[in-house]
């Protein structure tokens, strides 16, 4: 305790004997009174530590949120500089257009009766597979039967005339030929000779007669079988059935117009796909240009082809072209009538660059991109052909290798540095 601590502690004594006697008593012990006066400035000295331990801890508080502020505007600082870009490429050479399709049989043929009568055997049902001439159903015909019969008949006796008349010719030409010399010589008069002459041109013209009744009795008669070989029914190419409309003891007409419809046949070897290509595609499609189709349930299997045949004119009303593709079809995966979507693989007319829709700017000037050059954005206009969703096909403002920046900000114009982001500036 120095000079200063000890008058101060007299000074205080004094004080205290003037107003209370009794602390007078109790000063004459002065060592049973410093421990107290230690505690207290122990106690002073301990606040005053804490207190400035606090306020070195706000220091340095306030001291790191500046800092970190700093940093903060530091780092947007340099990210309203950075971009990401991508680069520009030339498309491909042929365009991908994925249209709705439908599949139909390469044949289908509906099979109606030729002859009247009852169907007394049925050999095929719906879903049988059969060969070019193969039996479907059997008719019975008994009418025609009879009608073949009688006309046969009457061919019989058509030759038999045929061959009588043949017969009266051959005998009169020998009668001619034994009166002719006599008429001649004059042992006959010439009137006999005449009526022979004449008689013989008669019977040359009655065999005339009866060939052309016999030849035209034989039509009648091959008629008639033609029509009852139309009773046996037959396949007329390799198909399947798909449809039955007749069973054992039907009966069905024979009417050129009105005429039983009985089964339909189907060709499924070879699959025909039908497609409506709009117009923006359709005049690069040819026949040869490759496609494949896809049908949802069967999502593992892709079903190649060749454009085979197309329309030459598109409906007015859709401005459309009706394409058709010949899909092979051995394991008869493919039936008719599904729907299924037909990818075409269309060589490209014009050549178009490909870019980012990220990158695509519109404004009132109208569609534009901005591309990075000499470390300055550049916007340039540009003309979209397609757009076919993430990605649009361009043919003016730009060409390949340029690189364009992607979502670009709104504060962006023409002419402002920008610094390509390391980790972007190969995205394409």
């Amino acid at each position: 305790m120095n000079d200063l601590d000890l008058r101060d502690r007299d000074d205080v004594v004094d004080r205290d004997r003037q107003d209370n006697p009794a602390v007078d008593r109790e000063i004459k012990s002065p060592t049973k009174h410093r421990p107290p006066v230690r505690r207290r400035w122990g106690g002073r000295l301990f606040a005053l530590g804490g207190f400035l331990l606090l306020a070195a801890g706000l220091s340095l508080g306030v001291w790191g949120k500046i800092s970190q502020q700093q940093e903060v505007m530091a780092a947007a600082e340099r990210a309203r500089d950075c971009v990401r870009v991508a680069t520009i490429e030339a498309s491909p050479g042929t365009v991908s257009v994925t249209l709705p399709g439908t599949t139909a049989a390469f044949a289908a043929a509906n099979i109606f009766a030729r002859a009247t009568g009852y169907i007394s055997k049925r050999n095929v049902d719906i879903g049988d597979h059969v060969k070019a001439g193969e039996r479907l159903a059997q008719l019975a015909v008994p009418e025609l039967d009879d009608q073949i019969s009688q006309n046969e008949a009457t061919l019989d006796h058509l030759k038999s005339m045929l061959a009588q008349a043949e017969a009266n010719r051959k005998l009169q030409q020998v009668t001619w030929g034994r009166d002719a010399p006599l008429v001649e010589k004059g042992w006959v008069t010439r009137q006999q000779g005449d009526v022979d002459v004449q008689n013989l041109k008669g019977q040359e013209a009655a065999v005339a007669a009866a060939q052309h009744n016999v030849t035209a009795q034989e039509n009648q008669v091959k008629q008639l079988h033609q029509q009852r070989d139309y009773a046996s029914v037959v396949a007329p190419f390799d198909g399947v059935i798909t449809q039955r409309n007749v069973d054992v003891g039907s009966l069905v007409q024979g009417n050129a117009t009105s005429g039983t419809f009985m089964f339909e046949i189907m060709q499924e070897d070879v699959i025909r796909v039908s497609a409506f290509v709009p117009q923006d595609a359709a005049f690069g499609v040819t026949p040869g240009v490759d496609a494949v189709v896809r049908v949802p349930e069967l999502p593992d299997r892709e079903f190649p082809g060749t454009v085979t045949r197309i329309a030459d004119a598109l409906q007015p009303g859709t401005r459309t072209l009706l394409t058709e593709v010949d899909i092979p079809n051995p394991d008869g995966a493919l039936t008719p009538g599904i729907y299924c979507t037909v990818e075409f693989h269309i060589p490209r007319k014009t050549p178009s660059l490909s870019a980012p829709a990220d990158a695509i700017i519109f404004n009132r000037n109208g569609m534009q991109v901005a591309v990075v050059s000499n470390g300055r954005a550049e916007l340039r206009k540009v003309n979209v052909k397609r757009d076919l969703g993430t990605r649009v096909e361009v043919d003016t403002g730009i060409k390949a290798g340029d690189q364009v920046i992607l979502n670009p900000p709104v504060t962006l114009v023409d002419g402002s540095k920008v610094q390509i982001r390391s980790d972007t500036a190969s995205d394409k």
